[in-house]
């Protein structure tokens, strides 16, 4: 008889709803960044440089902010990473040299990286065997509702103002302060009460494990380099080589000039399609990530994620096509990408997540966060590679060579499961 899958608690859906506008702030400014520094006069090798920066902040500081919430709890430290977010979102308004853009990103990341562990703790702590998979998908989906809306917004506004992408980004941490304080209530779990020494400790155990470090080096150099590399050239690879009033046009005859004219902005009279609104997934994510899960909440979780990678290489081949060939096929190549991405990311997350005990749920979720950190940091090289490709006259090569990186991450993980086996995932708490 199959097993009743337990509702989700209140503070599920409070935690989501405070992601959805954390990553409307995010990804509001990270997707058009590109185009904002670009606009100043930056080069591509510039946009690298403060990206794999920022990526590092992003992703090394929940390796501590983890242990910090198993200690002292998730809430406070919510409250801490807003009180860092809110003014360094107001510092780009004042600040355009390389060094003070720099430095400001630098802050947002270490504020991101505060609240990066807090709500995917939050899911492990409110979700069981039972609605695990589920649960993750409705995350991610949440997680992809704010990535999408971010851009979309951050796009119209700066058309008038990249002031009021600001603003706007400040706003919604606000907001997310507010429900934090009102409405987040600490799940329950099972208590931790060890010191922060011996949590640094514990770390460092997890990553004396030999097969455990392998597997979070290959996560990080095959899977989460590409996949950032995705979302830090797409926006200016298509501001930059496609023919973005022809792509207004062709949207403009699917959804109408009403609907089209929301995600496109006027440029001396004509119509552009705003790159950053489509150069993401979340939109695809936010009707199929539920949908994704069930099928694959009853698969072994490693070949479901290669088999996610290869169509994610795809969708990199399909890009590529997209300059040389026909812009529109820019839609299918995100497309497919998004397919492997709902495989992926939440599948891959969970998994290292579930083979936590639960009460090292921060602990675990940071120390997958070095795998995220390793990609993260690498993934700039690709946007200064992208500029050289681009001298060269062939900016389209930067998609190739992410295609054959994401193959060649499929056969590395292979040999890896092939060699060492995979690990066991809990069934009970």
């Amino acid at each position: 008889m199959k097993e009743k899958r337990t509702a989700f608690p209140f503070v599920f859906w409070t935690a989501n709803t405070i992601e959805v506008f954390e990553r409307f702030a995010y990804y509001g400014i990270y997707m058009g960044f590109g185009i904002y520094l670009q606009q100043l006069g930056y080069t591509k090798g510039d946009l690298g440089i403060i990206q794999s920066i920022f990526l590092a902040l992003s992703y090394i500081i929940p390796l501590f902010s983890g242990t910090f919430a198993d200690k002292y709890g998730f809430k406070k430290m919510l409250i801490i990473s807003y009180l860092a977010y809110l003014p360094s979102i107001l510092l780009l308004i004042v600040t355009k040299s390389f060094s003070g853009i720099a430095l400001t990103m630098l802050s947002i990341g270490f504020a991101a990286g505060i609240f990066k562990p807090l709500i995917s703790a939050t899911m492990r702590a409110t979700t069981d065997s039972t609605n695990k998979t589920v649960g993750y998908g409705i995350f991610y989906a949440m997680v992809n509702l704010g990535a999408s809306f971010g851009p979309i917004i951050m796009g119209k506004l700066r058309a008038v103002s990249w002031d009021y992408v600001f603003y706007t980004a400040a706003a919604a941490i606000g907001l997310m302060f507010l429900i934090t304080i009102f409405f987040y209530k600490e799940p329950a779990r099972d208590l931790d009460n060890t010191t922060l020494k011996q949590k640094f400790k514990d770390i460092g155990v997890a990553l004396s494990d030999v097969k455990f470090l392998i597997f979070i080096i290959l996560l990080g150099v095959f899977f989460w380099m590409p996949f950032w590399a995705f979302f830090n050239v797409l926006a200016v690879y298509i501001d930059d080589y496609m023919n973005t009033a022809e792509l207004f046009k062709s949207v403009q005859a699917v959804l109408g000039t009403g609907m089209t004219s929301l995600i496109a902005h006027q440029d001396d009279g004509i119509w552009k399609i705003n790159a950053e609104a489509i150069s993401h997934t979340g939109y695809i994510i936010i009707i199929f990530q539920v949908l994704i899960s069930r099928i694959f909440e009853k698969r072994s979780a490693i070949p479901s994620f290669m088999f996610g990678l290869v169509i994610a290489a795809l969708g990199f081949v399909i890009l590529g096509f997209s300059v040389t060939g026909v812009n529109e096929l820019v839609f299918l190549g995100v497309f497919l990408f998004a397919i492997g991405e709902m495989i992926t990311s939440p599948r891959i997350q969970e998994y290292i997540m579930w083979i936590a005990p639960k009460e090292k749920a921060g602990l675990y979720m940071g120390t997958n966060f070095i795998a995220v950190f390793i990609g993260a940091t690498l993934s700039g090289l690709y946007t200064g590679i992208m500029g050289s490709y681009e001298e060269a006259g062939h900016p389209e090569y930067i998609m190739y060579t992410l295609a054959v990186h994401t193959l060649i991450g499929i056969l590395a993980i292979y040999i890896f499961t092939k060699t060492l086996g995979e690990f066991k995932e809990l069934e009970e708490y």
